[in-house]
């Protein structure tokens, strides 16, 4: 009995430290409506300690504009995707798909999109792209 104790205890440390890493995904949310020819976008990322930092830093006195974010997310996308072909730094980086030019995102996403790389580089600190936003206070 205390062997099957001990097996489950470790499978579940197992799967708790082995989830994905670095991995963000720009989907469809579902919630389209059938009226109108809008698609409202949902930004996943599996980084567990990114939702709190991110509502720590979110305060309107922050923002700046959609065209902004939009703008540096696209060199951060461009960053990242070249970092995850890299093989000495495949361990973090996994390709982002679903950011393509020219799809408006809202500013909801791309805001958040935007603070997740600067919470890569400013919090986990690993350099995405080394000409980033300068004057951010985090």
């Amino acid at each position: 009995m205390k062997q099957i104790f001990y097996l489950f205890t470790a499978l579940l440390l197992m799967a708790a430290c082995s989830g994905p890493k670095g991995i963000v995904k720009i989907e469809p949310d579902g919630n389209e409506m059938e009226q109108e020819d809008s698609v409202e976008y949902e930004l996943i990322v599996f980084d567990t300690g990114f939702e709190t930092w991110y509502r720590l830093q979110d305060s309107p006195s922050k923002y700046r504009s959609q065209q902004y974010y939009e703008n540096w997310n696209f060199q951060y996308v461009s960053a990242w995707n070249y970092n995850a072909s890299q093989s000495r730094r495949k361990s973090f980086f996994q390709p982002i798909y679903g950011y393509e030019p020219g799809v408006d995102y809202g500013f909801e996403l791309n805001h958040k999109l935007f603070y997740y790389f600067q919470y890569v580089e400013h919090v986990l600190r690993i350099e995405i792209m080394p000409n980033g936003p300068k004057g951010l206070i985090f």
